[in-house]
């Protein structure tokens, strides 16, 4: 199978478990993609990482991380229909897994053994039903991408064996276009010798292999923190109901993509107060920005390119009782922490955010922030440039950030109109205007409001992101 990518963005995939395995047995040659995941269940979910998150935040987490890459499994079959996706679980039973991550996919429950058997059981399943290329990976590696995947299938068109390694020395996906035996056995599962093991084992039974990029994989309380930065004032910070009695504390998420030439100015406004906590998320970025947040002593964590997953990861770790979201290129005003606490302490308010001013003197800007503090105020929908603040309870209640590339502030606040009031403080933040400055003001405006429409009236995100340009 040559990887070219496909014109139609339309999965090819059967949509039931039974049309599913029709498919693969008649020896179609199709290549399938093998997710080993576990049904989120709290206090049996990425133990390692209950000391620092709690038993549901540890499950909440491992939910996150396993819907991120589906979606990126996804996104590979639009690519490449002839991609089938099978998901090998554990925990939970097959009318659960597809409640929560689809009845389009194939469900099959992990056999019993080690890791190695449970492998090699799930790679003979799928050579005998005929595929011709075979990968294999966790859910415990944000960075995994579309890129990746089409990197690790086209080393299989001249190698045996595809890697991924994995930066503890294990490995994050393997993957094989012809069947083996003998591959998994004597590997000390768990160690930091995982990965150099099975290359020897692949040289000694002559296996011709090659290597995708290396990754951070996600299992211990460390792996979460880049910079651990001043914590919070409290005793801990997965208990935030301790602090209610005394000083409210806030938590300032702030997720960033190259932002160095923004991030200084942005942390300045937010540092120096007591029982804030800044928390800033990096999707991977390739200038200066996390060298300038950890200069700050923050929180620095990793996550994907993707806003709203950063966002949620960030107040998967956050100590306060209420939360602000906060763009890296926002500054915020004087007196901010005032109105944080003034507009979330009024009667039946569940969330917030500021004014919108926009860093340019422009008169038809003037006129742009004029509607979009009409907007908010008036139908209480801000948007995420505003610097969204909420109860932090509040906001685990209804689901955090939905996982999709844009308008996850939108849907977001959509969802807590429904729970209470969603206010406006009267301070402006000052937001840069290299949005606008990139297409031009009136285009950037027209492109909003139709997005905003063609999403009130279902069209996919994704398709929204492509045409946003995100």
């Amino acid at each position: 199978m040559t990887y070219n990518r496909s014109t139609d963005d339309t999965p090819k995939i059967a949509a039931e478990h039974g049309a599913m395995e029709s498919l693969l047995s008649k020896k179609s040659n199709k290549d399938i993609i093998i997710i080993f995941c576990r049904y989120p269940e709290p206090g049996t979910t990425k133990t390692r990482l209950i000391p620092a998150l709690g038993p549901q935040g540890a499950a909440d987490y491992h939910r996150l991380l396993s819907e991120l890459i589906v979606s990126c499994a996804r996104d590979f079959v639009k690519l490449y229909p002839r991609t089938v996706i099978e998901i090998f679980y554990t925990g939970g039973n097959e009318a659960l897994m597809k409640d929560w991550l689809g009845a389009d996919l194939l469900y099959v429950e992990q056999p019993l053994g080690d890791l190695g058997s449970r492998m090699q059981s799930s790679f003979d399943s799928a050579f005998l039903k005929g595929a011709g290329n075979v990968v294999i990976f966790g859910t415990d590696v944000p960075a995994l991408s579309v890129n990746l995947l089409e990197e690790a299938f086209k080393k299989l068109e001249s190698h045996d064996m595809v890697l991924g390694p994995s930066e503890d020395g294990g490995y994050y996906l393997i993957g094989f276009n012809r069947p083996f035996n003998g591959l998994f056995q004597g590997i000390a599962w768990g160690t930091h010798t995982v990965a150099a093991d099975t290359l020897r084992l692949a040289r000694q039974h002559h296996l011709a292999y090659d290597l995708i990029k290396r990754l951070k994989d996600v299992d211990r309380p460390e792996d979460l923190i880049i910079h651990k930065g001043h914590p919070l004032p409290t005793a801990d910070f997965r208990e935030p109901s301790a602090i209610r009695s005394s000083l409210k504390s806030i938590s300032v998420i702030i997720p960033t993509l190259n932002e160095e030439s923004n991030i200084a100015n942005t942390l300045a406004t937010v540092m120096g107060f007591d029982n804030v906590e800044i928390i800033v998320v990096d999707g991977g970025s390739t200038d200066g920005t996390v060298d300038i947040a950890r200069d700050h002593n923050v929180k620095v964590m990793s996550g994907p390119q993707r806003k709203a997953v950063q966002m949620n990861l960030g107040s998967m770790v956050a100590g306060g009782e209420f939360i602000v979201f906060l763009h890296a290129d926002t500054v915020m005003p004087d007196g901010w922490i005032d109105h944080v606490y003034r507009e979330l302490q009024r009667q039946g308010v569940v969330a917030g955010a500021f004014r919108l001013r926009i860093d340019c003197n422009r008169w038809s800007m003037r006129l742009i922030e004029l509607l979009a503090n009409f907007r908010s105020r008036r139908l209480g929908m801000p948007y995420g440039d505003q610097a969204i603040f909420i109860k932090a309870d509040i906001f685990r209640a209804v689901g955090r950030f939905v996982n999709q590339p844009i308008m996850e502030d939108f849907e977001l606040m959509r969802r807590l109109s429904k729970s209470g009031k969603v206010s406006i403080a009267p301070a402006a933040i000052l937001t840069s205007a290299r949005r606008w400055e990139k297409r031009g003001i009136w285009a950037t405006t027209l492109i909003n409001q139709v997005i905003i429409v063609a999403y009130s009236l279902g069209i996919s995100p994704k398709l929204l992101a492509r045409f946003y340009g995100r």
